[in-house]
């Protein structure tokens, strides 16, 4: 059985606002959907070294992408979804999974984590425009 924001096998992983470990909780941004998707496909499409888009469309909000490990160069194929949440908000989340079944989670969470932390930067997300999931009460009316 697989554990929070791990996929079945363990080669994969995938972001849970739930998530026990904080670097697969995704993010719900108080910044506009277009700004979070430019910047997200701008980042996928090789503003992170070894990484390209196969695919995205805004109106799903699905970027298809594929990381390369800095060492081996194991590829990792990585959904990448932005869209709104419940209350209005931005929200990314990831999956990402090993193609040849080598690096395994790890792997796969660092390829997540990678992705995020650049985001973050490259929106400029500083305190209070990352929204806490596990505690919404303080963002909502």
């Amino acid at each position: 059985m697989s554990g929070p924001g791990e996929e079945a096998g363990g080669t994969g992983a995938a972001t849970d606002p739930r998530s026990s470990d904080p670097k697969l909780r995704g993010r719900t941004y108080a910044i506009p959907f277009e700004k979070v998707w430019t910047r997200a496909l701008h980042l996928a499409g090789g503003g992170i070294p070894r990484w390209h888009v196969l695919r995205a469309d805004d109106r799903p909000g699905v970027i298809l992408a594929v990381s390369k490990s800095a060492l081996r160069r194991h590829p990792s194929d990585v959904r990448i979804t932005v869209g709104l949440d419940a209350n209005g908000q931005t929200r990314v989340d990831l999956r990402a999974r090993t193609r040849d079944g080598k690096g395994g989670l790890r792997r796969n969470v660092r390829c997540i984590d990678t992705f995020l932390r650049h985001l973050d930067l490259q929106l400029e997300a500083r305190q209070g425009l990352i929204l806490d999931d596990a505690n919404p009460s303080h963002w909502r009316d």
